[in-house]
């Protein structure tokens, strides 16, 4: 117990934060946990990612599996628990378990026990309740809450999501190993998706100059998710640090706004569990509005846009009010 106090004291020096998109304080989510009643806990390594420019899990997964699991384990000893469960991305799955697979089983002898779930790529599947009702068989949409997963998540009992990189730093944190780097997940045109490990204090045009992906011509990029992300201009780089889950997309100037609307609300329209109406009315009008029309009809769209942000019932729907304002001041130098 004492090595677990100790391990605990060592990630709040270290500052974790999930690095889903939330940026939870990780001991917080490990003491509540704790303290929540009920005999059996749940572990679980959510591996869903499925937001548009986020790919650092099968990265991770591919270099670092020996590290993700340790850090299941490390987090299964804090709260006195042998069961697990490892979600995993359906696409990541067959490229990944060879490599896993043996890790998981000498675990398995020594009384861990985990339970492997492949779900179908989603956007929603990254919220943590609508994961839960995955796994357990249960129509794919977000929970009311409370009770939150902390306290009554999977199958009722206390449970501990955590996304792969936060679990990789867990790792490291115990074996004095860490870093206070993060993974990011670049693209943009004509070039090839990469994750870089980098420091997290760095500003975007950092990274790219790091990277040597800073473009030649004028550019914008969207940072944290490749849906949800904040959309930034060339200035505001030189200041700006990452956000959510890790994604730095570029694209040129003359980029097309109705062909980027376009991209965003497709996407949103697609993921869409259908549990509230906002979000699945407003998503589909969005996509079909611009399908409809040559030009933005922008005054139309915003409205559907703000009623999305204020009345959905999970982030999904809530969270399309940030690229598409922040694009349209940043970028396109609009009034929402």
């Amino acid at each position: 117990m004492f090595y677990m106090n100790n391990l605990l004291d060592k990630i709040k020096a270290a500052k974790l934060v999930g690095r889903g998109g939330a940026g939870y304080p990780t001991a917080a989510k490990w003491e509540m946990v704790k303290k929540a009643s009920g005999q059996t806990k749940v572990v679980i390594c959510n591996a869903s990612e499925g937001e548009l420019g986020v790919f650092k899990d099968f990265h991770i997964l591919k270099k670092f599996p020996q590290d993700v699991v340790k850090g299941m384990v490390l987090a299964m000893d804090y709260l006195g628990t042998k069961q697990a469960y490892f979600n995993f991305n359906k696409k990541y799955y067959r490229r990944i378990i060879l490599k896993l697979d043996p890790i998981l089983k000498r675990y398995e002898a020594k009384g861990y026990r985990f339970t492997v779930y492949e779900e179908k790529p989603s956007y929603i599947g990254g919220e943590e309740t609508a994961l839960l009702n995955a796994i357990e068989g249960r129509r794919i949409e977000p929970r009311l809450k409370p009770p939150y997963p902390c306290d009554a998540g999977l199958f009722g009992k206390p449970t501990l999501i955590h996304n792969v990189e936060t679990l990789f730093n867990v790792a490291r944190v115990a074996e004095g190993k860490f870093e206070p780097n993060r993974f990011y997940c670049l693209s943009g045109p004509k070039k090839l998706n990469r994750v870089y490990y980098l420091p997290d204090s760095w500003t975007i045009e950092q990274i790219l100059k790091k990277t040597k992906r800073y473009p030649r011509y004028d550019f914008f990029a969207q940072i944290g998710g490749g849906a949800s992300g904040l959309v930034i201009n060339q200035k505001q780089m030189e200041t700006q640090k990452m956000t959510g889950a890790g994604s730095l997309q570029v694209f040129r100037s003359t980029t097309d706004p109705r062909q980027l609307l376009l991209h965003w609300f497709e996407f949103y329209a697609k993921e869409s569990c259908g549990k509230c109406t906002p979000c699945r009315e407003g998503s589909f009008q969005l996509y079909e509005l611009l399908k409809r029309n040559k030009r933005v009809p922008w005054k139309k769209m915003m409205t559907i846009v703000e009623i999305m942000g204020k009345i959905s019932f999970c982030a999904l729907g809530k969270s399309i009010v940030i690229p598409v304002k922040s694009y349209m001041k940043n970028v396109l130098k609009k009034r929402a």
